[in-house]
Parts: structure tokens; sequence; C-alpha cells
């Protein structure tokens, strides 16, 4: 690693000379050299031994080191007259490479932000890097760096990541596998009026981030666990590689995470508030990242089109592979033929947005807050045994569970009426004669399917908490 670096530095290196992807070999015909993209950018740590062919890269961070990302050109400087200027602007950003996490990252942040108050996801070590101009670091987006460099000139940039992965783990009781992240560079040039808006390149590598020492350790536990594998099964891994070449991308949407002034990480209601509010609004940040249910990919659809579907659904690292496909195109195809070009994983992932398919939840139930007007009426009702609540003048909305526990019921509710869990202290349900029985894990597991309850609220021993009464 230490002579790459060196040769690099020396200038001695010819750049045209590095694969593209981790399992292509150089090749320097004059038709591949103009396939080439315009820059190449590469992580100086080791790749993971432990990661199977055909699959994409993976590499381990320690918490806080600084490690450098070498920006070199890949095009001859005759080759970029087009450029009004001597520099570009490269945008380096940490995000998810889970779908599900691309979905909630805004919340997924705002929460770490107020876990960690004061730090930031990524930084960028000013004195140990090279050749870059006005590096910033927004307070506003706390996983985003960008600088300024000459493509001309040798340019490196060291930059620290500060959350682990485990940090999102949705328990949290030890030995968790923690999830990945991907590491993205975004370059762009100068339009007419002097604004680095027009892009020109984008590449990513996925990472994972532990705790200081712990990268180290896990790289040595994937080398001893490769060792004691035979020949023949060696031979599905691919081999651990000095340095992480980031593989061409689509460029990152133009909607970065801004932090938030709100009060609450994730909800925006008054702590002393018991009104539930009209039902009519979920919580802001958890529906403005999701992509339309509706979103489907159509027939008719252009290849531009098909590109920008694959995007939008998250679907980014297979852009390329399926940069001449039409929607009818991808629409033609089977599970089989995804499975065999992204992967058993990603493979059914990708037949599945394709077709629409949505996953059945275990169970369905409604909900309705009870109006003020009819409160007293339907509390009369309930004492008289007339369990017709008058359903068809109330509104009800749709809950859906997985886990089938009270916690899962208590933070459906809290989020359709957009207020915090912690404000509701026990949730209970009408039984015989009017009594009051307390909602358990195994009362909700035998809740009858699409089942209807209309909700009411009961004053709790503390002003800031209340009581669900279904």
């Amino acid at each position: 690693l230490s002579a790459f670096c060196k040769e690099v530095g020396a200038g001695a290196v010819d750049v045209l000379a590095l694969p593209i992807f981790k399992q292509e070999e150089p090749q320097l015909s004059p038709e591949n050299d103009a396939k080439l993209p315009p820059f190449q950018y590469v992580l100086c740590t080791a790749t993971s031994p432990a990661v199977k062919l055909h699959e994409e890269t993976l590499t381990y961070l320690n918490q806080g080191q600084s490690y450098e990302i070498r920006l070199l050109e890949n095009r001859k400087l005759g080759e970029f007259q087009d450029l009004n200027t001597k520099y570009v602007k490269s945008i380096i950003r940490v995000v998810f490479h889970d779908r599900r996490l691309q979905y909630t990252e805004h919340q997924q942040l705002e929460g770490w932000r107020w876990s960690r108050p004061g730090d930031r996801i990524l930084d960028i070590d000013i004195p140990l890097s090279v050749g870059i101009l006005d590096p910033r670091a927004s307070p506003t987006q706390l996983n985003t760096v960008e600088f300024l460099w000459d493509p001309s000139k040798r340019a490196s940039a060291f930059i620290q990541v500060h959350c682990i992965s485990t940090e999102f783990t949705p328990r949290k009781h030890g030995g968790e596998k923690g999830v990945p992240f991907r590491v993205q560079i975004d370059t762009f040039k100068q339009n007419e009026n002097g604004e680095y808006t027009e892009h020109l390149h984008s590449a990513s590598c996925q990472i994972k981030v532990f705790k200081p020492k712990g990268a180290d350790r896990k790289q040595k536990t994937d080398r001893e666990k490769m060792e004691k594998k035979t020949t023949q099964e060696k031979e599905k891994y691919q081999p651990s590689y000095e340095t992480t070449i980031l593989t061409e991308c689509s460029p990152w949407p133009d909607v970065p995470y801004q932090m938030n002034n709100a009060p609450s990480p994730s909800y925006n209601s008054s702590p002393n508030s018991f009104n539930l509010g009209d039902g009519n609004s979920s919580p802001t940040h958890q529906m403005e990242l999701l992509p339309p249910s509706n979103d489907h990919l159509l027939p008719s659809a252009s290849i531009q089109d098909a590109q920008q579907w694959l995007h939008r659904n998250r679907f980014s690292p297979f852009c390329r592979l399926f940069s001449s496909f039409s929607g009818a195109d991808l629409l033609k195809m089977s599970k089989e033929d995804f499975v065999q070009i992204c992967g058993p994983a990603d493979g059914i992932r990708l037949f599945n947005a394709i077709k629409g398919r949505n996953v059945r939840p275990k169970m369905t139930i409604y909900v309705c807050q009870e109006p003020e007007q009819n409160r007293s009426h339907l509390h009369q009702k309930r004492e008289n045994g007339d369990g017709s609540l008058c359903g068809k003048f109330l509104l009800y909305h749709a809950i859906f569970l997985e886990e089938l526990t009270t916690l899962e019921l208590l933070e459906k509710i809290a989020n359709l009426y957009s207020i915090s869990p912690q404000q509701i202290n026990r949730i209970y349900r009408q039984g015989p004669t009017g009594i009051h029985v307390l909602v358990s894990n195994e009362m909700v597991q035998n809740f009858q399917d699409e089942s209807c309850f209309v909700i009411s609220t009961l004053k709790g021993v503390y002003c800031y908490c209340c009581h669900l009464l279904l």
C-alpha cells in the first residue's frame, strides 16, 4: 500500500491501468480507453476477503480514523478543454446502503444528532489532505463535506467517519450485525453563472464502520476464516485488494439531509397536549423520503425513464448494468434473469419492485379517534351494551402490524396521530360491562384481523401523559 501511494504521489502510476471494477482486468485498447470515466476515486484501505464473487466489495473502517481518498483523472489533459475552469467541486457523503434505511434517512440522522450533540458523522482531516481548496462542512449536513480541486494536479482528501454501523441497528443487546454504509463522491464543474452544478461523475463503495481497532480485528477474523476454507470454497470468493476503488453510480439526489430545528427529532406535537389530531396528517419526517406507492415501471418508459425509476427506487448500483434497458425490456425479464445479473438478494428485490409486489402484513386493524361531539353519546351507548359505535359517521385509518406487540401498536398509533410514544402511558381495551382491560402482547396477537376500534383518551396521573382506550 505504501509503495502504491508513493508511486501515485510521484506521478509514476498510469491511472488508465486501474480497473473500474474489482473483478475486471484492465484493458487498454483504444475502444475501452474512450469508455473510461473522467475520474477515479481510490480509498486507500484494504477490502474484505470474505466477499463472494460478483458481489460488491466491502471495506472496514475504524471510527474517527483518517482514511485517504485519492482523486485521480482518467483522461488526458487535452480532453479537459470542455471545462471552463481549472477546478472542479467534489461532494463526499456517507449514506445508508440498505434501502430500508435510505427511506428513513432523515429521521435516522436526526436521532443520531440528538444522541450525539455537537458531533458530525463525516469530517475532512484538513492537515493531512493534499491539493484541495475551500473545504467546507456544513453544520446542517452532518454526513457531507465538499471541496474544490484541480484535476491536473495531485489531490487527496482524508476523511473521518464518526458513526459506527451498530448505532443504527434496531435492537441493541450486544453482538448485533452492523448496517453497511456507502461512501459516495459526486463531482461537478461550473456552469455559465460560475456555480458548480453541472454533474461530471459519481462513484461509491460499501463500508462498515467499527469502534477503534474493530476494523482491524474484523479484517483479521475474515482472513482467518478464509484460510480455513478449502481451495474449492475459496474460488467462490474474491481476494482482498490493497485499495478500494469506488465504482460508478448515479448522482445523489439534490435533496440533502438538513437538520430540523423542531424540539424533538421525530415528532412535532406539544408534550403537554393530549389531542391526537384529526388523523389526516402523518409525521412529516417519516413520509417525505418514501417513494410513491404507485410508482410502477411502465412498459412505455424510455431508457432515461427506466434509469430514473431505478435511482428513485434505490437501485442506483444497477443503473450502469441496465443503462440500455427501457421499461419494456425490464418488464420482460424473469426472476431468474434478475438473480443471475444482480445476485440472489438484490435480484429478487428488484424483481418484486418491478412487478409491484407488496408484502402482506401479519395483521391489519382499523382505528378512529373518538370525536369530541360524539363522546358522551358513545359512552352512553357503551354503558347500555350497544357495540355499534356509529361507525359509518367515523373516519378510520388502517394500521398494519408485523411484530404483533403492544409496543408496535403504541408506536404506530403515535405515528398516525403525530404524537410522541412517550406521551402514551398505557393502552386499554373496553371489556364487558365497560371494564378497562390492559392490552398485552398476547391480547394483540389474538386481535381478530381487520378489527375496528374507536380510540378515546384518558388523562394520566401526570400532566404529560395519557392512556388510550380502544
